[in-house]
């Protein structure tokens, strides 16, 4: 592995930040805002965050959540490269049970064609969605998580994505395109490069699974907070070494939104909290107004959730929020922060990010 492959998964530690900083973009639709809306400040924030040295951004796949537009990451994240020149854009994840893996091989490897050497493909095992949808994505009425299907589906992709499938396979003769076999080919100088591939949990399956494989490992603590701890020490301590990583690297996502104001910053969180109670109890709608929540009266059993559910974000003001994930770091470990902010409106995300690269002293161009 040359230091530039090495450079893609490690990123590089900038001003006082403890670890390197990146985005995970959920592309948030308020009430009384449209998905086009939400879109343009993706854009805006990518923009942002690569101008003052953020790492990578990546965007989630989920489905059939109003609130949420981006069932479609590696369409969003077209876009995201045309208007981008420098920070790494990936999946955060892609949802591999609800794809063919030809289909995800094509797919990253025309982003990778689109932005060469920019490009990560991380992969969750979850529906990212109720199982009804996920049963209308996948055309079937059973769904399969078990142990033993998503290792052979996460294989099969590498072996797209590499384009090496042993003779006599089936496959052998079945090649995706944008891919290595056109650099192959008579005339070919397609580079041999693909996306490093990363495994995404908030359990200890694909923890175990990124370590035996030597793989880069992202954690979803900011909604598994609980499971934070002992997945990444699972990932250490099965880790082998591969031809992808020497040593354990590891990320994770923590939900944080810094405000001008902490009281802006609380009513926000304070309407992340029924945005997801919501979605909890079968409700799932348009991220809410701060003020229509603050009119809302909830029962004692609903305010326990919501207190417990924003325990695990981080905010307030910049100072606040800069104490909190220098915190999180350091009872974690972790490798890198994975920034991702949810808010009523497109200018205070941007604003969050914006106070927390000045807390950290990032760079301004």
């Amino acid at each position: 592995m040359s230091a530039d492959e090495a450079d893609e998964i490690r990123g590089t530690t900038h001003g006082t930040a403890p670890v390197p900083l990146s985005v995970l973009d959920l592309v948030t639709v308020g009430a009384g805002r449209t998905a086009t809306d939400a879109l343009r400040t993706s854009v805006e924030l990518s923009r942002l965050t690569e101008s003052r040295g953020f790492h990578r951004y990546w965007v989630a796949e989920h489905h059939s959540m109003p609130g949420v537009a981006s069932s479609s990451p590696a369409v969003i994240l077209a876009h995201l490269a045309a208007h981008t020149d420098r920070i790494r854009l990936g999946s955060g994840g892609v949802m591999l049970p609800n794809h063919a893996p030809l289909v995800i091989a094509e797919q990253f490897g025309t982003l990778e064609a689109l932005a060469p050497g920019r490009i990560d493909l991380g992969l969750g095992r979850a529906p990212g969605t109720d199982g009804a949808t996920a049963a209308a994505l996948r055309r079937t009425d059973t769904l399969n998580e078990g142990a033993d299907d998503f290792p052979q589906q996460l294989a099969e992709l590498t072996r797209f994505l590499d384009d090496d499938f042993p003779d006599g396979h089936p496959y052998r003769r079945i090649h995706a395109i944008p891919g290595p076999v056109q650099g192959t080919a008579p005339g070919g100088v397609q580079s041999p490069h693909r996306p490093p591939v990363w495994l995404l949990g908030s359990s200890g399956f694909s923890a175990r699974l990124a370590g035996l494989l030597g793989l880069p490992f992202a954690f979803a603590h900011h909604f598994s907070a609980q499971n934070t701890i002992p997945a990444l020490d699972l990932y250490r301590q099965t880790f082998r070494p591969s031809a992808v990583l020497a040593e354990p690297y590891a990320l994770i996502g923590v939900s944080a939104l810094a405000a001008d104001e902490e009281r802006e910053a609380r009513r926000q969180t304070r309407a992340m909290g029924v945005n997801m109670l919501r979605l909890r109890t079968g409700r799932p709608g348009l991220f809410p107004d701060p003020e229509e929540v603050e009119q809302q009266e909830l029962g004692p059993a609903e305010e326990e959730f919501i207190t417990s559910w924003t325990a695990n974000v981080v905010h307030g003001t910049a100072d606040e929020v800069r104490s909190g994930l220098d915190d999180l770091h350091k009872r974690t470990g972790a490798d890198e922060l994975m920034i991702t902010t949810h808010a009523h409106r497109g200018e205070l995300r941007l604003r969050s990010y914006e106070l927390i690269a000045d807390a950290y002293g990032l760079p301004t161009a």
